[in-house]
């Protein structure tokens, strides 16, 4: 479904992102990790081309993303960011209404199957009760929640999704996330993510990459990915991981910091 190719990416003359490649299947969910400065949010805007790539290419569906119109790219795949705004007076439907904008002519207005679509989207993401109220006045989880309900009304392809838990306290992270892989799950929909909990990356994913210095350091199951070695060299902390099954995700209990000088350095495994 999605294919990465080589990316290189940067900003002016330092380069961020070094030959990253990435092959996502249709109906995974593939979750990019790694420490701060690594490169993971800048990798996802250099596939929706929010930022140029130096060089690489992108594909989706076999259709190379550098060929597409900005129209014909948001038919395909739709980005949330970290945080997002909306005008003040602006309701949860309406919010939800403006990803049909991408399959509009710019005169058009909303037909009945756009109609349709919102409510599909309103109902998926259990905001059909929430419809006439004010985006400004929902609660953080709530907020995610209409704005995955405007992702879906996109009908993207691809979902891309920045740090979706960013900001929220616990028990909206996993709200969020769970709405995510049922999402997934129903829709069969396509989902790369960036996050920062080892556990979340864990527990939601069938599939996790490790970045390091702009470099893919593992890219695997997260049965297979994560273990005590990588997660030292790469986070430079010591750990304990649970294993309940094969086929189980491995749980991460943080120990403590290790010492610069004593952390082990890690091979990229190439694909």
């Amino acid at each position: 479904m999605l294919h990465v190719h080589s990316l290189q990416i940067g900003y002016a003359d330092r380069t961020v992102v070094r030959d990253f490649s990435l092959d996502v299947k249709e109906g995974e969910v593939v979750s990019i990790i790694g420490p701060n400065g690594s490169g993971k949010s800048t990798i996802l805007k250099a596939i929706t081309r929010v930022i140029p790539c130096q060089s690489g290419k992108v594909c989706i569906a076999d259709r190379e993303l550098a060929a597409l119109s900005s129209k014909q790219l948001a038919q395909m795949m739709c980005m949330l960011c970290q945080s997002n705004s909306s005008p003040s007076d602006m309701t949860v439907e309406e919010l939800v209404s403006y990803g049909r904008l991408p399959h509009k002519k710019w005169y058009e207005r909303l037909g009945g199957e756009d109609r349709e679509i919102v409510e599909w989207a309103l109902h998926h993401t259990g905001m059909h009760a929430y419809r006439e109220r004010l985006v400004v006045s929902l609660s953080g989880g709530e907020a995610q929640r209409a704005w995955l309900a405007m992702a879906l009304a996109q009908r993207p392809k691809v979902l891309l999704l920045d740090e979706p838990t960013t900001y929220l306290d616990i028990g909206h992270q996993l709200e969020v996330l769970e709405l995510v892989r049922k999402l997934n799950k129903e829709l069969n929909l396509t989902v790369v993510m960036v996050l920062h909990d080892l556990n979340h990356a864990s527990v939601y994913s069938d599939k996790v990459c490790v970045l390091k210095d702009g470099q893919t350091c593992v890219y695997g199951k997260p049965q297979e990915v994560f273990t005590m070695e990588l997660i030292r060299s790469v986070y430079g902390v010591e750990t304990d991981i649970q294993r309940q099954g094969q086929d189980e995700a491995p749980r991460i209990h943080i120990l403590r910091k290790i010492q610069e000088e004593s952390r082990d350095p890690i091979e990229s495994i190439g694909y």
